[in-house]
């Protein structure tokens, strides 16, 4: 009951997040799970994993949820969406393969080096200047794919670095944020079914897993997450969305430094 209970907390907030900032979630899923999965005693060896696996499968109903949310506001770019989602696929799952050659220890040391990092620009506040037309078909495939690529093998639903390279390229911040909920369906997709092929022959698995993902974690977090993100996406028009990822920094600073040591 009380790992159940921790996995509805733990969806609610990724939820809200998703929705108010167009992150996914991941980058608070996939800390807490191995934070969680390590008090529950599984296998060191597949707990960081079986974290990125199983956090890349709640965002399927959280990006479903967010992107209703936004697109009722209009502010998702659907003509974006279908030009990013080939290469956003054929990334996450590349993502995917790769990380199973990575060890659980490296995975997680590699996950707290980008959550430092990205906490240290959401602080500083960097924007790229929206100064450049969007591409063609092609090259926003090409950067679907390095999105999907990174967000895969960590476990994110890819508004960390949709975002900014749409607001590059000129699109305003609320439609670059909707947008990347949407994106953010495709990489789950793609993303979770690769975690679940690599690990299906997995050994200290527990149980109710397929492959690195696990059901129990899954479902807690997915019901939550689904209910509470068009909360978050309806909060974006209300609240003050730069002071609310300057205290999310600080949360993925502290979250970054627990992954590394």
């Amino acid at each position: 009951m009380e790992a159940w209970l921790a996995y509805l907390i733990l969806g609610a907030v990724a939820g809200v997040l998703a929705g108010l900032l167009g992150i996914g979630g991941g980058l608070l899923i996939v800390p807490v799970l191995v934070w969680l999965y390590t008090h529950q005693g599984m296998d060191a060896a597949v707990i960081t994993h079986l974290a990125i696996g199983t956090s890349l499968a709640t965002i399927v109903p959280t990006a479903i949820a967010s992107a209703r949310a936004h697109h009722a506001h209009g502010a998702v770019r659907w003509d974006l969406v279908w030009r990013l989602a080939p290469g956003v696929v054929f990334g996450a799952l590349a993502g995917a393969t790769l990380a199973e050659f990575l060890g659980s220890e490296i995975l997680r040391r590699v996950f707290g080096v980008f959550e430092i990092a990205l906490a240290l620009y959401m602080l500083i506040g960097v924007r790229p200047k929206p100064q450049r037309p969007l591409p063609g078909a092609a090259s926003l495939s090409a950067g679907g794919g390095v999105i999907g690529l990174v967000s895969s093998l960590l476990g994110i639903g890819g508004g960390t670095l949709t975002v900014p390279y749409l607001v590059w390229f000129n699109v305003a911040v609320r439609q670059a944020i909707g947008t990347a909920s949407a994106v953010g369906l495709p990489i789950a997709l793609a993303g979770a079914a690769g975690f679940m092929i690599h690990g299906w022959q997995a050994q200290g698995l527990p149980a109710w897993s397929a492959g690195y993902i696990h059901g129990p974690a899954l479902a807690g977090i997915a019901i939550a997450s689904f209910l509470t993100a068009p909360i978050g996406a309806r909060l974006t028009h209300r609240l003050p969305v730069p002071l609310v990822r300057r205290l999310f920094a600080l949360l993925l600073m502290g979250l970054g430094v627990k992954m590394l040591v």
